[in-house]
């Protein structure tokens, strides 16, 4: 897994399959927003980033790559894979213990999110606004 940090910004490639990814990104993200908004606002962000990077790693047998940036207007974190299908909400049931959650989750804490087709694959993102931090 290799990684960049700077003052405002997280790139992380992930390897193909690798769950450890998970918690490593957590930390990671949670390095870079230190300085930013309040430590409940952050705590949803990691939450939001680990739900984006375990699809990513579960969904596809791909590398997947990590870009958090926190700008003036707020927080944008993307997980890109390279797989053209596109993910879906749905809501989980009964049967399905705790998997299916993750976009309901992203759904319902993000400002806005959404799904960025490429050439090869798509990004899955999200926006937590600098105001809602405040």
């Amino acid at each position: 897994m290799k990684s960049q940090v700077s003052a405002a910004q997280l790139r992380r490639t992930l390897g193909r399959a690798d769950l450890r990814a998970v918690p490593e990104s957590r930390r990671a993200l949670r390095e870079l927003l230190r300085h930013w908004g309040t430590p409940e606002r952050s705590e949803v962000a990691e939450l939001l980033t680990s739900e984006l990077v375990t699809n990513a790693l579960v969904h596809t047998d791909h590398e997947a790559v990590l870009t958090a940036t926190v700008g003036p207007r707020g927080l944008r974190v993307e997980v890109r894979d390279f797989v053209a299908r596109e993910p879906r909400p749905r809501m989980p049931c009964a049967d399905d213990g705790t998997h299916g959650r993750g976009l309901v989750l992203v759904e319902s804490l993000a400002d806005e999110w959404g799904v960025s087709r490429h050439g090869v694959g798509k990004s899955v993102w999200f926006r937590l606004d600098v105001d809602a931090a405040a």
